[in-house]
Order: structure tokens, then C-alpha cells, then sequence
């Protein structure tokens, strides 16, 4: 098979990275939730040594990760492992950092529920949790081209769509996660930060 290849990512790796590296700064393993076509997890890897990446998505996209991730010739990128956020128990493993781009929208509300439970599970107390994409604030979208996006998540499938930032901060009050920043990214994008503030 062909490497996936998503312009999204070409267009936001960078972006990204600007953020992750102060977040990431002294974080030792972060988990990939969705990491989709296995760009991210590459390039995040390459530009943040000092840190074990580990990229995970559900079976079905592993093998367009693993291309990706076998063309890298460093040390830090871990094998993709399976990981659906609905399954009972994740991997047994303690990330210190947890991220993931373009999945909330993507998923029903219910899995975005349990990605929630999962981190509450997984991440180590004093850990950061990095969540990439479009959210809208107090019912309202950003952006009309937020607004015409999440009309087309909602024909193709009427369970996900753009979430509201206030509910996903309440997800992750839930879950022991305290807000740390909100930062605005290109392309009616965020950001946010949090840190695990329970053990």
C-alpha cells in the first residue's frame, strides 16, 4: 500500500510543534491518540528527541501508520500500537503526555466521553494532555468556515461534528484535568492545554 498522506498535517505540523515543544518541555513519553496517517507521530519524534513518542489509532489505520513510522531512522518513535478510546481497558502504559489532532469532531460524543475516562486512567498525575482542533465557545462557531465544516461532519455522520469548548472542559474537570491555556492556532483552529492535577 501507499503512505496515507493528509495536507492538513503538512499544513499544521509546524504550528503544532511551536506549542508542543514549551508543553512538552519536560515530558518523557506521549501518547498519539488518532494518530491517523502517521505524519504527526514522525515529525512530532524528529523535532522532539529528548521524548518517547508512542502513536496508536484503531487497527484498521495502523498499517498506514507503521509506513510512515519505518521510514524514520531515530530512536524515540515507538512501534503503533492498537488503541480504540471505547475499548474497557487502554494499553498498560503511563504517558506523561497525551495528544491528539482532529479526533473530537471525529468522533460521537460518547467516544469522546470515554477518551476522557481513558486519559483519567492513564495519565500520570502532573501530566499534559495537548488537544488539537476547531471548537466552538458559548454555542457559537468561529468561523463560517468552521460553521460549513461542521455541516458536512454532520451529513456524513450525524454523531460527530465540532464540539463545544465548554462541555470538553467539563469532560476534562472530570477526568482530574486542570485548563492550562487555550492557545489560537491558523485556520480557526486551537489548541488546548491541560495538566493532570489528581493522582
Amino acid at each position: 500500500m501507499n503512505k496515507p498522506f493528509s495536507q492538513a498535517c503538512e499544513n499544521n505540523k509546524a504550528p503544532i510543534l511551536q506549542v508542543l515543544k514549551r508543553t512538552f518541555s519536560d515530558v518523557s513519553q506521549v501518547l498519539e491518540v488518532g494518530s491517523g496517517t502517521g505524519q504527526h507521530a514522525v515529525y512530532m519524534a524528529e523535532h522532539l528527541p529528548h521524548l518517547q513518542w508512542q502513536p496508536s489509532d484503531q487497527l484498521i489505520n495502523l498499517p498506514g501508520v507503521k509506513l510512515w513510522c519505518d521510514e524514520y531512522s531515530g530512536d524515540n518513535l515507538l512501534p503503533p500500537i492498537e488503541l480504540d478510546v471505547t475499548q474497557a481497558q487502554w494499553p498498560e502504559i503511563k504517558p506523561d503526555g497525551i495528544f491528539t489532532a482532529n479526533t473530537l469532531h471525529i468522533m460521537s460524543w460518547a467516544m469522546v466521553e470515554a477518551f476522557f475516562k481513558g486519559i483519567g486512567s492513564r495519565l500520570q498525575a502532573g501530566g499534559k494532555l495537548c488537544i488539537y482542533g476547531p471548537f466552538n465557545y458559548q454555542g457559537t462557531y468561529t468561523s463560517e468556515s468552521n460553521q460549513a465544516f461542521d455541516r458536512f461532519l454532520r451529513d456524513r455522520d450525524p454523531l460527530s461534528g465540532i464540539r463545544e469548548f465548554e462541555a470538553v472542559v467539563e469532560l476534562a474537570e472530570l477526568a482530574g484535568l486542570a485548563l492550562v491555556a487555550d492557545h489560537r492556532m491558523p485556520a480557526n483552529n486551537r489548541l488546548l492545554e491541560w495538566c493532570r492535577i489528581d493522582v
